[in-house]
């Protein structure tokens, strides 16, 4: 994928250095895009937020509330009582101190995370911010910005602002300037890099991209407004001129026309609805439920094909051809071209820490399966976010919020496609001034290459310590050292005191010369240029001196819980053991990276996913525990009464997850491994219909043959029916066949043809 300038250093701030980010560009400048490339390249733990449930799910990660606890409503930075108002609620340091349980799941994920994503981050709250910021520091007991971690805030100011209600703002502007996230106490301190994508992919129109500019930046002239108003036409037909789509400002306007134009078709209408699997609550459903339609509907895709022939793209327009049961057919009149629209899988996640990677993965907690397109007469300039029109009219005579004008226009590709329903007036145009005025923070481009040398600089030199610093772990030795009741001697777990008193002093052992070691690191990083070369000899050096110490701690420690697993009624030992064993593994691995990572910097390459993870690093635990598991078996261990006590302290294993693949991918790797697709539909939580495509697709790319699918005896009776059919869509032989062949039988038979 080519990347602009500004995105490329957006790349490398992120891997490289630990400077927060913010990440602005205008409406088509590829801000989704990057975001995707810095999901799949970091080699940080990486979690996505977003303020919505929608705005989450489009971006691949959980709400800010969910992930972070936080209650709905006010949030006043300091440690006061709050006054509660009649309609508005207010939590402070102190009660959110108090109330908020927060899960172990959740805990571990925060403090195994290295980055942060917030995206949409123009509709988050001054107060939410700091609310954030807060819990942060406290999970992760560290006295920084947001804990010490990277944050990356991607949005563009000048769209959605935040909502806040003049109530709750009366008690609110006296801890705050205004109400946008850069008015937070956190980011006034500590202010991230400003870094805007200039380059439009979505207008190449000049003249367009001109006035829309002039329109963002409040530097609208006479001159900008005739051109657009040169595309007014007030009686202009919506029925006559097809494939328009109105943009306006009332959800009840938009939701009007379209049931009244979808009334004023002929035919039968037809509903399709929603297949939800699993956990997926009904605020963040993507799309109605129910998808009412029928043919001639003007309809609009709401996502990108994902597929090779990337048949459309989000906001992309299409006509009903033909309706069934299983099938829907959209035309697109300009191109003269028909597509079967297929069912789009969206997924509710969350979160966990792989206990052998100690990296975070995603669990899929539910699925919601439609087709991605709705009703498109019209749509509201809020939901229109994110879409790509060619052809609009524009009914803004009531634009309520600075910037939406700027959001209806900036839609378009070029002013081709544009009409206007009443002139655009100069007034409810203007953006609002503390954004315009924050905007002049962008970071030039000498600013962003001296940053960026200084802070990589930085960075390596904090993960090298980092790397070589066990304080931390050595207090919580210490801890559980103390935790013995030495007193209690008929206690199980005082049996293990002498134990944990050798390893505490053993891992002591290693503090004095780590402490020699980082002071000689403090030293050839201290001014100038950094000799990477003699840097690399001596970590080298160091990583050979303390590899071998730590993983005898790592191997004392997972023995110690492979032995306490086979006695009962000691679980509150056993979860401290699994406490200590987690910092102890993370030691050894972040010891293993740190080596990765300097090796790749004195190579001159790219840091990176793929240059800071191996085979020894995905597999240490795994294989360590195989080896003390067959010692085990060797010593004839006979502590095990059952095989139900090996699990009982023990949580379901979760598997070791590769980097995100396909969905089609995923089906045909457990097709591979011999499941039917009955069962592949229950691992995966999707339905078995949406197996069934997956499987049509790979017979359709040869990747299986339909013979391994259907039996011969089934292939041969399809043969027959499928003889000299020329039709483009299937409901001719389903209906002519009946319950004789299922959609699944036809698509697969269709797909091999």
């Amino acid at each position: 994928m080519e990347l602009s300038a500004e995105a490329n250093y957006v790349l490398r701030f992120i891997n490289q250095t630990n400077r927060s980010i913010f990440l602005t560009g205008k409406a088509g400048t590829g801000k989704t895009t990057l975001l995707k490339e810095i999901i799949k390249s970091t080699h940080k733990n990486c979690v996505v937020v977003a303020p919505t449930g929608i705005a989450a799910l489009n971006a691949g990660g959980v709400t800010i509330h969910s992930m972070f606890q936080l209650p709905f409503g006010g949030f006043i930075p300091d440690n006061s009582t709050p006054q509660f108002l009649e309609n508005s609620k207010f939590e402070t340091k102190a009660t959110l101190r108090r109330h908020f349980k927060m899960s172990g799941l959740k805990k571990s994920v925060i403090q195994n995370m290295e980055l942060l994503i917030i995206d949409e981050v123009s509709m988050l709250r001054s107060d939410l911010m700091d609310a954030i910021d807060f819990m942060l520091q406290s999970v992760r007991r560290k006295n920084l910005p947001f804990g010490g971690v990277q944050v990356l805030f991607i949005g563009d100011l000048l769209q959605l602002p935040p909502i806040i209600r003049d109530e709750e703002w009366r008690t609110l502007r006296t801890y705050y300037k205004g109400k946008f996230f850069f008015h937070s106490h956190v980011i006034q301190q500590n202010p991230p890099l400003y870094i805007e994508l200039s380059k439009i992919f979505r207008q190449t129109d000049e003249q367009f991209i001109s006035v829309l500019n002039n329109l963002r930046n409040n530097q609208i002239s006479q001159s900008d407004i005739q051109i657009l108003n040169q595309f007014v036409q007030p009686n202009f037909d919506l029925k006559a001129n097809k494939g328009y789509i109105t943009l306006t400002t009332h959800n009840v306007k938009a939701d009007s026309i379209n049931s009244q134009s979808l009334l004023d078709l002929k035919g039968k209408s037809k509903v399709y609805e929603a297949l939800i699997v699993g956990d997926f609550p009904d605020k963040i459903y993507p799309l109605e439920e129910k998808l009412e339609l029928k043919v001639g509907a003007q309809v609009m895709f709401i996502k990108n094909d994902l597929s090779f022939d990337k048949n459309y793209f989000n906001g992309k327009m299409g006509v009903i051809k033909s309706l069934s049961d299983e099938e829907i057919m959209v035309h697109f009149p300009e191109e003269n071209k028909t597509i079967e629209v297929e069912r789009y899988e969206w997924q509710n996640i969350r979160y966990y820490v792989d206990e052998n990677t100690k990296e975070i993965n995603e669990e899929v907690l539910g699925t919601f399966t439609h087709y991605p397109i709705k009703l498109a007469w019209a749509i509201t300039v809020h939901k229109s976010q994110g879409l790509t029109f060619d052809k609009a009219a524009l009914d803004v005579s009531q634009v309520f919020l600075p910037g939406q004008a700027y959001v209806a226009l900036s839609r378009l590709r070029s002013l081709n496609g544009l009409v206007l329903l009443s002139p655009l007036q100069m007034n409810g145009i203007s953006s609002d001034q503390d954004v315009m005025e924050y905007a002049e923070n962008k970071a030039t481009e000498a600013l962003l290459e001296n940053s960026l040398k200084q802070e990589t600089r930085n960075f390596i030199h904090n993960y090298l310590k980092s790397s070589f610093d066990w304080t931390d772990l050595a207090q919580e030795w210490r801890n559980h050292q103390f935790s013995y009741n030495e007193n209690s001697e008929l206690s199980a777990k005082s049996k293990h005191a002498v134990w944990a008193k050798k390893q505490t002093e053993f891992i002591e052992s290693l503090l004095d010369p780590s402490r020699k070691f980082i002071a000689q690191l403090n030293t050839l990083f201290k001014d100038g240029e950094v000799d990477f070369e003699f840097v690399y000899e001596r970590i080298q050096a160091a990583y050979s001196y303390f590899l071998q110490p730590l993983d005898n701690l790592v191997y004392e420690i997972l023995w110690k819980i492979e032995e306490v697993i086979r006695i009962k009624k000691v679980k509150a030992f056993y979860d401290e053991l699994v406490v200590l064993e987690a910092l102890q593994v993370k030691a050894v691995l972040q010891l293993m990276k740190a080596k990765l990572l300097i090796e790749t910097v004195v190579k001159g390459e790219t840091i990176s996913k793929e240059k800071l993870s191996s085979e020894a690093i995905k597999f240490y635990k795994i294989r360590k525990l195989e080896t003390i598991r067959e010692e085990f078996k060797n010593l004839n261990v006979t502590l095990i009464e059952d095989e139900v006590d090996l699990e009982r302290y023990t949580k379901k294993k979760k598997t070791v997850k590769e980097p995100k693949k396909s969905t089609v991918q995923e089906t045909y790797e457990l097709w591979l491994e011999k499941n039917s697709i009955k069962e592949i539909a229950a691992i995966r939580k999707l339905t078995t219909q949406t197996i069934g495509g997956h499987i049509a697709k790979l017979i359709e790319t040869e990747t299986i043959a339909i013979t391994d699918v259907l039996p011969e005896e089934k292939i041969q009776e399809l043969a027959k029916a499928f003889k000299g059919y020329k039709e483009e869509t299937l409901n001719g032989l389903k209906e002519q066949y009946g319950d004789k062949f299922t959609w699944d039988e036809l698509k697969m038979f269709k797909a091999s043809l």
